[in-house]
């Protein structure tokens, strides 16, 4: 660098001094003519001396900038040197404070860690020492109750205690009544006195353990139902040990008082009178409700189908039994409103006598047959309207009627609203067939057969048998719009009569919605007066009562109907007809 702008300066002053050498020459030139002189020899001196004082000044400058160089870059050492040194300090001092701090932070928390652990140390040692003396507390204060409440061991601490405490028995299972759903229902007794479980949960894997002797740790609830002592929602243990209890004979505790001891116990009774065998529901399969008599009292006895069904002897036996046989029964004592024991054993021990009497019987029977039949032809003197009226209940009439309106057929009997020109017949469950049920449309002529009666106020014919006569009539609705508040409205009982202008007040559905009958409650002069919409005489599918079902509290109504008693009028609607809508 320092050749390149020797050379360059050296140039520049050369062209500067031609200049001004050219300059001189020619103002000498206008003066005066000089001594000529070689040019190129003065120029090259010129030159020669104007290169060298290049050089030294040249030499002199680098010289001189060199040295300031060397003195800037001597004091800018010297300036990074402090200041890094100074950086250094700073960092170091700055550095060991933050130690300092941390150092100090550090002991800071380890401290407060140290105090809160602690703390919650001795918190939760003191929540713990609570919670372990309250529920030792809670424990011992159960274990006395329940030590106090469950004190009943014996029977007779059994028999004293209140309905719904705990009691703790021992027993043995004698027999088992039913399981279904994980709960089984067992008759159990001890040499003290009998217990039944009922419903206790139990497996049945469990139940099919529980053979007659088994001996259980029985726990659970003292309950009462219709006068049966028992044991709910028990729990057991099966123990060691085996009993099985032999009957008592209370033959002669039948009537008093002291048999109640015995609930529950396997008993006997000998010697007692059959008086009614009956199946429940009408028919084999179901218990067997058994009537018997001791000393002129009648007591009842039942099979229990889930204890002994219909495929035991017990059953199939007492399913044969007459009236009249005398019998020693064994079973246990249960109660059902009064003794109703559950048979497991019966043993005739005198049939009824019956082949004997037959004869006698049957010539009795004809002549109490003939003197009846005398008697009742005597009696039916109910021939005309007025003379069913003034008949007494419960004796024979038989009237001639004619059929308006069916109302239901079931079981082979019929109930059919009944009509002739002198007043009105309702015949309730009639024996008929349900193809002569069918051909008993309106207007059939009917001579009816059977017995007065009355239920809540509703005067019927029942027990009634039927032959069809040749006529026919049907009746016209007669207005008894005015004798709704009369006590002559009774006359009129069923027969078919018409109710007009009264007025709605409340419809209501019998169980609350569509499908049974229908209570209507209409008004008229300010009175109230019940009304039906019998379902089985006008069902859901019938106008009348669709259209009932659709009227409003307010309209007016004109009503047909037949003017039916149930405490007071309650007339059966055949027809209503809006004369007037709210």
């Amino acid at each position: 660098m320092k050749t390149k702008f020797s050379r360059f300066f050296a140039l520049m002053m050369v062209v500067v001094v031609a200049l001004c050498l050219g300059g001189c020459a020619n103002e000498k030139k206008v003066e005066a003519t000089p001594t000529p002189v070689p040019v190129a020899e003065t120029v090259e001196e010129t030159v020669a001396e104007t290169v060298e004082t290049v050089d030294e000044a040249v030499t002199e400058t680098v010289e001189a900038v060199e040295e300031t160089v060397a003195e800037t870059v001597e004091a800018v050492e010297e300036t990074v040197t402090e200041t890094v040194e100074a950086v250094e300090e700073t960092v170091a001092e700055t550095v060991e404070a933050v130690e300092e701090t941390v150092t100090e932070t550090v002991e800071t928390v380890e401290e407060t860690v140290t105090e809160t652990v602690e703390t919650v140390e001795e918190t939760v040692t003191e929540t713990v020492e609570a919670v372990e003396e309250t529920v030792t507390e809670t424990v011992e204060a159960v274990e006395e109750t329940v030590a106090e409440a469950v004190a009943v061991k014996t029977y007779a601490e059994y028999v004293a205690a209140a309905l719904d405490t705990p009691v703790e028995v021992e027993t043995y299972v004698q027999a088992k009544q039913s399981w279904w759903d994980n709960k089984g229902t067992f008759y159990t007794q001890n040499e003290e006195g009998a217990y039944f479980i009922y419903e206790m949960a139990i497996s049945e894997e469990d139940y099919n353990k529980l053979v007659p002797g088994t001996k259980l740790l029985v726990k659970g609830f003292k309950a009462e139902w219709a006068g049966e002592v028992e044991i709910v929602d028990a729990t057991f243990e099966i123990l060691e040990g085996e009993y099985i209890a032999q009957p008592k004979e209370v033959t002669s505790l039948l009537g008093s008082d002291e048999l109640i001891n015995y609930q529950n116990q396997l008993v006997s009774f000998n010697s007692v009178k059959v008086e009614k065998v009956e199946y429940k529901n009408g028919e084999p399969g179901d218990d067997i409700y058994v009537t018997i008599s001791y000393d002129g009292n009648n007591y009842d006895f039942c099979v229990e189908r889930y204890l002994t069904g219909p495929e035991t002897e017990v059953y199939q036996t007492v399913g044969t039994l007459n009236v009249g046989d005398v019998v020693d029964i064994e079973g246990f004592l249960y109660w059902y409103n009064g003794v109703n024991t559950h048979i497991t054993k019966v043993n005739v021990v005198a049939p009824a006598v019956v082949e004997e009497t037959v004869a006698e019987t049957v010539e009795t029977v004809e002549e109490a047959v003939t003197e009846t039949v005398e008697a009742v032809e005597e009696a039916v003197a109910a021939k005309t309207y007025a003379d069913y009226v003034a008949a007494a209940l419960d004796t024979p009439v038989e009237v001639e009627t004619y059929v308006q309106a069916k109302q239901s057929w079931w079981d082979n009997k019929g109930t059919f609203y009944t009509q002739n020109e002198d007043g009105a017949f309702f015949i309730y469950e009639m024996a008929i067939s349900e193809e002569d049920y069918n051909k008993l449309v309106p207007g059939t002529k009917l001579l009816v057969k059977g017995y007065k009666a009355e239920w809540a106020g509703e005067v019927e014919v029942v027990d009634a048998t039927f032959e069809i006569l040749e006529g026919e009539y049907i009746a016209e609705a007669k207005d008894l719009t005015d004798k709704l508040a009369s006590e002559e409205l009774i006359n009129y009982q069923n027969q078919f009569a018409a109710f007009k202008g009264m007025t709605v007040d409340a419809i209501e559905y019998k169980n609350g919605e569509p499908g049974d009958d229908i209570y209507v409650t209409l008004s008229k002069d300010g009175a109230q007066y019940s009304f039906c919409v019998e379902r089985y005489l006008t069902g859901p599918e019938t106008e009348v009562y669709q259209t009932v079902g659709t009227l409003k509290a307010g309209d007016v109504v004109d009503v047909e109907g037949f003017v039916y008693w149930y405490n007071g009028v309650n007339t059966h609607i055949t027809s209503v007809a809006v004369v007037a809508a709210e």
